[in-house]
């Protein structure tokens, strides 16, 4: 394929493209047909579903944690198609190699290149056949709006509205080019004849899918960049909504587990006599790693549990700590044998010259969902269902068929709403569905719902990694970095390069893995919360050597009309860089670009009288391309800010005798309502870049930017999070 390909978000901004999007097999087509459309309900497109009375139903293949992309995905769709919004209603699609996500493959490959109409069925089916093998339809990486929705839904959207047109067309015996859509109604203004989508639907659904629907322009756009109440909120503000915690299914049992304190551990021996005398507990189950005791109700089973004295091994990590674990990353750092990722010009030999030099440390962290593990599992006649809310439907299913043993045909993954996962209810992370099958294996056929208590899931969390990074970069004359030598810890299967927004001419990216017993996962927005802090914070050091102001110093790297720097001078001139604070404040500023947006934070940030950092006002600046729906987004990264301040501030996990000493959230300061900032504030950037994501790049800016404040204020480098009273 020749170069000449262009940026579908380019072209969707300039309007009137045709993109690629065909029909999948008929075996997928019609199973996904037969899994969704109930009497009187047609299936346009394999995504949208057309009752009769209007309703347009857009299946979704993310799960809802509160991040509002099923009202997002559901506008994107709904204005290509031109349906009357307020018919609009959106569903989670089943956990069916049938709705693999193939607009997430698609978007996340091509990064926004388009093909060749004449090639775009085949890459189309290329992308779906990859979907279905890898079991995508996952929730995470903020792909939802940016792939899923750009390109995927608007195209099916689109693809739809042509088969109605067509429908009509056939209907009335006239060309197409005269009919118009507007509100679910497609219209023949010449002989005045107007027909419902819902009048349409069935026979639209016979027919074949356009393989290169046109996209409309956006300012032809009636729904996107509109904010409609969001379709999720009614269910929740009224407890309509069941999330996996709620389920309650006839004959249920419940269980409450308690795993080796140290990964790795094993069970020793358990007596289960205690237990049984407790009313209502009927079994103790003793398994490789824990032991689960199943009750008639969860109450009783956590007091069987409580009764119990389970003797576990501890694996042969007993003696692992924190400090181990950082005395560790300092030996690796020394062995110099870190495996090479960019390379470019003579970074070693630029160092051998004046040079500043720095390691920065982060610790594990936890997601700390408010909605801890919980799942109800059930087998009966050799298959296994299972109801939990998981941001990784067919991934966990294979997941569940390696644990189990199962055909993957013979197992059921019911996705329920998700109360908050951040990365821990990811397949990668996914552990404890093993638990929930060999319960409900022993316990069969009654269905057996498995909670975890707090405890249980800080102990027994896949946090974020403890790891560490360590820089050096040489300085001209004029104080710019003339180059830039950097190694970074990872784990096993936590590896992600990045590249330096600087303009730096020699440079030099390493990493070298340092192993733990800890079980470690994806928290929101992954390696860049680390590496956005190591960056930022460095590059704030280079710019006092050289006694320059850090904004000025970062935008002088930056090259004329990027769109870094035109986020870093938004963030500066909206806080008003420069200006006069109270005494005791500090400003700091950082810029971080991920999953495909850019973000620079201006932090202002003082000391308590304890010794604590307290920020009054974060101000944000975001390139992501597009605004789908813009109160979201800008919740988007208020709750990125929040969450990402939290963890700087206070969040650590800490280990002692190879067990995580926090036990619940006393000993895990998530961010309180009262230490919020009384000022954030978010201003996006018009751009014509590529739609990029929004939930998870508002994070890794704030922490860098909010220890470059507390630098500012007090003249003490933080460089290890959290935080907490190292300013002082």
């Amino acid at each position: 394929m020749k170069r000449r390909t262009f940026l579908i978000g380019s072209a969707v901004a300039a309007g009137g493209l045709a993109v690629g999007y065909r029909m999948w097999s008929g075996s997928f087509e019609a199973r996904a047909a037969a899994l969704v459309a109930g009497k009187g309900e047609s299936l346009l497109a394999g995504w949208i579903k057309i009752a009769a009375d209007d309703t347009v139903t857009v299946y979704i293949p993310h799960v809802d944690m509160g991040q509002g992309s099923h009202t997002a995905l559901a506008m994107m769709a709904a204005d290509e198609l031109d349906a009357a919004w307020p018919r609009v209603r959106t569903a989670r699609a089943p956990g069916d190699k049938a709705f693999a996500n193939r607009f997430l493959a698609r978007g996340w490959i091509m990064q926004g290149l388009s093909v060749p109409s004449f090639l775009s069925g085949t890459v189309d089916m290329g992308f779906a056949e990859a979907a279905r093998f890898i079991n995508l339809q996952i929730t995470g990486g903020s792909t939802a709006v940016r792939f899923t929705g750009q390109a995927g839904l608007r195209i099916v959207g689109a693809a739809a509205r042509v088969m109605l047109l067509r429908a009509a067309a056939r209907r009335w015996d006239v060309p197409v080019a005269e009919l118009r859509t507007a509100d679910s109604v497609v219209s023949h203004d010449r002989s005045s004849r107007r027909a419902r989508y819902g009048e349409l639907a069935a026979e639209a659904a016979g027919l074949s899918v356009p393989s290169t629907p046109t996209l409309k322009s956006a300012k032809d756009f009636r729904i996107i960049g509109r904010s409609v109440p969001r379709l999720d909120i009614p269910g929740k503000v009224t407890g309509e909504t069941v999330y996996g915690i709620d389920l309650r299914l006839p004959d249920m049992r419940y269980a409450a587990v308690m795993a080796a304190p140290v990964h790795g551990g094993t069970l020793t021996s358990v007596d289960p006599a205690p237990a049984l005398r407790i009313k209502g507990v009927e079994r103790v189950l003793p398994f490789k790693d824990y032991v689960a005791v199943v009750a008639r109700g969860y109450w009783s089973a956590r007091k069987g549990l409580a009764a119990l004295k389970p003797v576990f091994s501890d694996g042969g990590n007993g003696a692992a700590s924190s400090a181990t674990l950082q005395a560790q990353h300092e030996r690796v750092f020394d062995a110099g044998d870190a495996r090479s990722l960019h390379e470019r010009g003579d970074a070693a030999q630029a160092l051998s010259g004046r040079h500043v030099e720095a390691t920065y440390h982060v610790p594990f962290l936890h997601q700390a969902p408010l909605e801890p593990i919980a799942g109800t599992a059930r087998f009966r006649d050799g298959k296994l269902t299972v109801w939990a809310g998981e941001q990784d439907a067919l991934g966990s299913t294979a997941l569940l068929a390696r644990l189990t043993g199962l055909d993957a045909a013979d197992i059921d993954l019911v996705t329920m709403p998700v109360g908050g996962a951040f990365g821990r209810r990811s397949a990668t992370s996914g552990h404890y569905l093993g638990q929930f099958a060999e319960i409900a294996r022993a316990m069969a056929p009654f269905p057996v719902k498995t909670i975890w208590s707090r405890e249980e899931e800080f102990a027994q969390g896949a946090y974020r990694p403890q790891v560490a990074s360590r820089i050096r970069a040489a300085l001209g004359a004029d104080g710019r970095p003339t180059a830039w030598s950097q190694v970074f810890i990872h784990t096993d299967g936590i590896n992600e390069a990045f590249s330096l927004p600087y303009a730096i001419a020699s440079q030099s990216l390493r990493s070298v893995v340092s192993r733990t017993h800890v079980r470690t996962g994806s928290w929101r927005s992954v390696a860049h919360t680390q590496h956005g802090f190591y960056t930022e914070c460095f590059i704030d050091e280079l710019a006092h050597a050289a006694g320059r102001d850090p904004f000025e110093y970062r935008r002088d790297l930056l090259p004329q009309g990027s769109r870094e720097r035109r986020v870093l001078e938004l963030a500066a001139r909206k806080s008003g860089w420069g200006q006069a604070l109270p005494k005791g404040h500090g400003r700091g500023i950082a810029l971080v670009a991920s999953f495909g947006s850019v973000v620079a934070q201006v932090v202002e940030a003082s000391l308590d009288a304890e010794g604590l950092p307290r920020v009054h006002r974060v101000v944000a600046a975001v390139d992501c391309g597009g605004v789908c729906h813009p109160d979201t987004a800008q919740q988007q990264i208020e709750g990125g800010i929040l969450m990402g301040l939290g963890a700087a501030i206070g969040e650590r996990i800490t280990i002692e005798r190879g067990m995580v000493q926090q036990v619940n959230f006393p000993d895990y300061p998530i961010m309180s309502m009262a230490r919020t900032p009384p000022a954030i504030e978010v201003h996006f950037v018009a751009s014509d870049a590529p739609w990029g994501g929004l939930g998870e790049p508002g994070v890794p800016p704030v922490a860098p930017a909010l220890a470059n404040a507390l630098f500012a204020a007090t003249g003490k480098r933080v460089r290890r999070l959290p935080v907490l009273k190292q300013a002082a």
